[in-house]
């Protein structure tokens, strides 16, 4: 069982990790559009960012629990730190690419990489079953809270640079910097996890892994809920926090700062909507919580792109931010439930890669649209309309298959 001080620290490497996303995504369209690329080329970079981010997170996360968790951590940190150098050292568009690729970067400013799927695995694993979705819900909030303090500093700190008369490109390039720096503070306090945050032994004999996927038992559960989760990002990768960003912009003429500020606000909600996600599954179960919640929330996103103001735009989005986190902390908790322990790495790897290849998808068609005023809304409307499909398809599927603390009584190891 892992220690406390790994608990502690994981809560800590979240943080750092969700700090340094949001503090990228604000300004990372506005850097690349600054440097000259198109939003179509724009919109291809955040595709193989997201498609690079699946495939090293699938070589990582399902062989993490035999190759070693924390050696997983380190490289995906490794990562980050090579990314952010690459993108701050050159303007180059194939090389942006080739980093792109290969490297971790969060245009949304949300997970990416192999970081979740391993951290949610060694918290489940020192946390008894009645314990886990608050668990979970906590570390979403300091997720939100690390990813609302980071967007309000990257936008705060590139407009401090312009006004103090950098250029804009030189005051966004400051910002990719320190996102490589953050990496490297990451690799500094992934050192620090003990040996006990290590996958156990298998609790009995198990069938053969199938398509080396470090799944046995549950590998049919998986792969549905997978495919669920892929059509629901892929929704999302119409609406991420850089789009989004680029939306405000050039829309209502807000600046990095204000952006910054609307999404630091954004993220709180969000960090807030996700801890009374406990309390809620509580009383109606995972499945439920997810559903009830979410649906609600994607009505309200529908509704962002038909306001004609700056503060009507962000009040809508606010409100839709107070409540569209809920089903994250259920979501992963639910997940966690209804897989053997041996399994936990891979299954939260395979069902998080499922959501980066269905968001990876998504800013190559959403990158033209924004490019047209006319059609800036339309990501909204297929982005929200796409939620709710998966929603119904959510709740049919998996309403009657609640976890093992649900309708056992009794905590699952």
């Amino acid at each position: 069982m892992s220690t406390p001080a790994d608990v502690r620290l994981l809560f800590a490497t979240r943080a750092v990790r969700l700090f340094a996303y949001g503090f990228l995504s604000v300004v990372l369209v506005l850097y690349l559009a600054a440097l000259g690329h198109s939003e179509a080329r724009i919109g291809l970079l955040l595709s193989l960012t997201l498609a690079g981010d699946t495939v090293i997170s699938l070589g990582l996360t399902t062989r993490a629990d035999r190759a070693g968790r924390r050696t997983t951590l380190l490289v995906g940190a490794a990562l980050m730190v090579l990314a952010g150098v690459i993108f701050a050292a050159t303007s180059s568009f194939a090389i942006l690419l080739f980093a792109a690729t290969i490297g971790v970067l969060s245009p949304a400013g949300s997970e990416v990489g192999p970081f979740l799927a391993v951290e949610q695995a060694a918290l489940t694993q020192a946390l008894p079953a009645a314990r886990r979705t608050k668990a979970f819900a906590w570390y979403a909030l300091v997720g939100s809270f690390a990813t609302a303090l980071g967007s309000l500093a990257g936008g705060a700190i590139a407009s401090v640079l312009t006004r103090a008369g950098l250029a804009e490109i030189a005051a966004y390039r400051a910002v990719v910097g320190g996102y490589a720096a953050m990496g490297a503070v990451l690799i500094v306090l992934f050192t620090r996890l003990s040996p006990s945050c290590e996958a156990p032994p298998p609790q009995r004999e198990a069938p053969p892994r199938k398509l080396g996927l470090g799944l046995h038992r549950s590998r049919g559960i998986v792969l549905r809920l997978s495919a669920l989760f892929s059509v629901d990002a892929f929704a999302g990768g119409f609406v991420v926090q850089s789009f989004v960003a680029y939306w405000f912009h050039q829309r209502f003429g807000a600046a990095p700062a204000t952006i910054g500020a609307i999404f630091f606000g954004a993220n709180v909600l969000a960090g807030l909507s996700a801890l009374s996600a406990a309390w809620v599954a509580a009383r109606i179960g995972l499945v439920r919580t997810m559903v009830y919640t979410h649906l609600p929330s994607n009505v309200l996103l529908l509704i962002v792109p038909l306001m004609p103001t700056l503060p009507l735009a962000m009040a809508v989005l606010f409100l839709r931010f107070s409540i569209s986190q809920m089903d994250v902390p259920t979501r992963q908790s639910y997940v966690m439930a209804v897989v053997d322990p041996d399994e936990r790495s891979a299954a939260a790897g395979v069902t998080g890669i499922a959501r980066t290849i269905g968001a990876s998808l998504a800013p190559m068609v959403a990158g033209p649209l924004y490019a047209v005023p006319a059609l800036a809304s339309v990501p909204f409307f297929v982005c929200g309309l796409l939620k709710i499909g998966y929603d119904l398809a959510l709740y049919r599927a998996f309403s009657a298959l609640p976890p093992p603390e649900e309708h056992e009584g009794a905590p699952r190891a």
